[in-house]
């Protein structure tokens, strides 16, 4: 087990895997990227070309069965994470997704039994749950610092993107058939996922949408609220055509003794008030975002540690945005 190597297959090529990931994949020890493939055959080519990727293949399930993959990295857009996913399980090979997990929760539930079937493990991108900034911030809370937790804020305030007043090409992120929806999707996903690490699962939530600007079909402003473990209440706010002045990226959390603020996507400082002063805390993010939760990932499969992010955490997050969306 010590000297064994875990080989990756991707599928998908797109921007996430450049940075985020799948330099990874060579960096971390005991890990190795030997095969991609994409639904655009020369993208494939490239990369593997690029990067020194020794095999490339034209239909993205080649990666599947190609007999030197260990573990497949699904990294397309999640209108095929499911069709991927399965694939990957029936092959009894474990899949890490791309979140969010799937379009809806009703996916994630399949993607899940499957893999409760083959005893196959999923693990979903909620790469948050590895890095230093919200293990900090998780630690903070968990400590009792803060007292009883009271109420919990989220507001994530973006501008409208150039692409999106493209009306004949939008993006994929706001084509439910490809996304699940629209940026909620995208964005809201990683915030709700990570919040419920920290809190607790939820016990019950819903929401509402309105499209303000009128640039792509999903909504483009939305709220929820959501109850947490022991009564606490999270309110979610999401503007993605906000002016670029007033974009905002902040959870606070406040409990009885105190009071705790950190952003979702900015890293600004986490910033710890006991009532008396305030405390800062920084960190340093690490080049590839992704890589301290992939390294959990190769952990567990050599039977060293766990991944805390699978299928069935992820599937929570899925089921929360359906209920949202489903409105109150």
């Amino acid at each position: 087990m010590a000297e064994r190597i875990i080989q990756w297959g991707m599928i998908g090529c797109g921007d996430v895997t450049r940075k985020k990931s799948a330099p990874s994949f060579n960096k971390i020890p005991y890990s190795r990227l030997v095969a991609v493939g994409s639904r655009t055959p020369a993208k494939a080519r490239d990369y593997a070309r690029r990067n020194g990727v020794p095999a490339w293949h034209e239909d993205p399930v080649d990666v599947i069965t190609d007999p030197a993959v260990d573990i497949v990295y699904v990294a397309t857009p999640p209108g095929s994470h499911a069709r991927y996913a399965l694939h990957s399980i029936d092959a009894g090979k474990p899949v890490y997704i791309e979140k969010p997990m799937a379009r809806t929760g009703e996916e994630c539930d399949l993607i899940n039994q499957k893999a409760e079937e083959k005893g196959i493990p999923v693990f979903v991108a909620y790469y948050r749950r590895a890095l230093d900034y919200f293990l900090r911030v998780k630690e903070i809370i968990h400590a009792g610092t803060l007292g009883r937790i009271l109420t919990v804020q989220l507001q994530q305030w973006f501008t409208a993107r150039p692409e999106d007043a493209d009306r004949e090409h939008p993006p994929w992120r706001v084509i439910p058939e490809i996304s699940g929806g629209g940026y909620f999707h995208d964005v809201g996903c990683h915030a709700l996922d990570i919040l419920f690490y920290m809190l607790g699962d939820p016990v019950g939530s819903c929401g509402t949408e309105t499209n303000l600007a009128g640039l792509y079909k999903p909504g483009d402003t939305l709220s929820a609220v959501v109850t947490l473990p022991r009564g606490v209440i999270l309110t979610g706010s999401w503007s993605f055509i906000m002016p670029v002045p007033l974009q905002k990226d902040m959870v606070e959390v406040t409990g009885e003794k105190g009071r705790l603020t950190f952003s979702m996507f900015s890293f600004d400082p986490i910033v710890h008030f006991d009532g008396k002063q305030e405390t800062r805390y920084t960190t340093v993010q690490p080049e590839h975002i992704q890589m301290p939760f992939i390294s959990t990932i190769v952990s567990q499969l050599r039977g060293e540690d766990s991944c805390p992010s699978t299928g069935q955490t992820a599937a929570v997050t899925s089921r929360v945005m359906d209920q949202i969306l489903a409105g109150c």
